[in-house]
């Protein structure tokens, strides 16, 4: 029997990620089960399900979201794929694939949310590793379609290709990493630009302001329309290659978090869950900021809507 025919997928983990991976899935169609423990992280489900189902106009999803306390309650007969959405602790995650080891099908495809972790590592010990890769989703997930799928050595060689088909017919648009390494694609894509955001910070050259700045109202702008291999088509790779090779002996290449980042990590300025970070924050800031955040987000979805893949 195929996994996907009963389209059941349960959710491991009912935060942020989670609630909004669900949506994703319960959005094209699918029963998406959340099993999430902690009373206080369920009793939010409800509101931030209709929050996202109003902004990307899928009311109905909402009738296929369902959601448990324990990992046994969900329906194991019937799931055929689950996406691992718990805290980024090595430990944690490991613990649960031994129980999905327990709980699954022998045809269900486990997959982990992780955004660091190799897939590799979190199926380390576990008796069956050909069923797992990784699924990495990025915040806020029913927004940003970005979808990267990992597969270890281990992996069953078909399965990549699979989820990815699954990903595009939601939607989504999935990137194969090919290799397990920490961090997959483009979350160092993401911390190669921000080491030296932050390198620049420490060394007095730019404030945080101007950093932002930069990247919003420059290069970002540009990288909605084409990403950096496209950019240097357009611009001509010769130009690049001449400007690489002015600037690259100068980049940072710390091997450790910038100093500006640890220290605030020390001083607890943790960013909104604080109230301090690099800006200061309160109620009405987060919410008014969160508001601003996502209405960017949809409306550059509007812009990109006919290079997306269909939902089917």
């Amino acid at each position: 029997m195929n996994g996907f025919d009963h389209r059941c997928v349960a959710i491991i983990g009912g935060g942020n990620m989670g609630a909004d991976v669900a949506l994703v899935f319960a959005a094209g169609g699918w029963d998406a089960h959340v099993v999430e423990p902690a009373e206080a992280a369920r009793a939010k489900l409800p509101q931030r399900f209709a929050g996202g189902a109003q902004q990307i106009d899928a009311r109905a999803a909402l009738d296929r979201l369902h959601v448990h306390g324990r990992l046994e309650h969900a329906p194991w007969a019937r799931v055929g794929l689950v996406v691992e959405c718990v805290p980024e602790k090595l430990e944690l995650k490991q613990a649960v694939f031994a129980q999905l080891e327990q709980l699954a099908r022998a045809d269900c495809i486990l997959t982990s949310n992780s955004s660091s972790f190799p897939i590799s590592d979190i199926a380390a010990g576990l008796k069956t590793r050909e069923p797992m890769l990784g699924l990495h989703f990025f915040l806020p997930a029913h927004l940003v379609p970005l979808v990267e799928v990992i597969r270890s050595d281990a992996t069953d060689a078909g399965l990549p290709e699979k989820l990815f088909e699954l990903m595009r017919a939601l939607g989504r648009v999935p990137v194969h990493v090919r290799r397990d390494i920490p961090g997959f694609l483009a979350n160092r894509l993401q911390h190669a630009l921000a080491r030296e955001a932050f390198a620049l910070i420490d060394s007095g050259v730019a404030t945080p302001e101007d950093i932002d700045a930069a990247v919003r109202f420059g290069f970002g702008l540009r990288f909605l329309a084409a990403g950096p291999c496209l950019q240097r088509d357009h611009a001509g790779i010769d130009v690049h290659t001449a400007a690489a090779a002015t600037m690259y002996p100068t980049l940072a290449n710390d091997a450790e978090p910038a100093r500006v980042l640890r220290d605030k990590v020390a001083a607890g300025r943790l960013g909104m869950k604080t109230g301090r970070g690099f800006y200061a924050w309160d109620e009405a800031s987060i919410r008014a900021e969160k508001a601003r955040y996502e209405g960017l987000l949809l409306a550059g979805m509007e812009l990109l809507q006919n290079e997306l893949p269909r939902r089917r």
